[in-house]
């Protein structure tokens, strides 16, 4: 009985360690997973820009840029989550604001 309770044991605080250890991995993942989000949506929201979405399409763009910045706050505040989730929403509306552009500048040449 004694080795099973040993096991048990052992069993139990490998299983802490490993939850432990996997903190900082979590972490990083959430930080990976922003990175990749802010970086797409800063590439699109600059395409809009040279495309001239803060004339043609200042709602989106504009929106588009705001939620960059509060995601670049959260992400400083390690609020990795909320960061990723503005991302994802900037980068959803700098598309918007790339098609409506697009949509004036091939209007504009007809």
């Amino acid at each position: 009985m004694r080795s099973v309770n040993h096991s048990h044991r052992r069993e139990r605080l490998l299983l802490g360690f490993v939850a432990v250890m996997s903190v900082p991995a979590l972490v990083g993942c959430g930080n990976g997973m922003y990175s990749l989000r802010a970086s797409s949506a800063a590439g699109k929201l600059e395409q809009a820009r040279e495309l001239g979405a803060e004339q043609s399409a200042p709602y989106e763009y504009f929106y588009a840029k705001e939620h960059l910045q509060k995601a670049q706050t959260e992400a400083a505040e390690a609020d990795y989550s909320d960061a990723i989730d503005l991302a994802e929403a900037s980068e959803k509306y700098a598309e918007k604001a790339i098609d409506i552009a697009r949509e004036a500048r091939n209007g504009a040449g007809k």
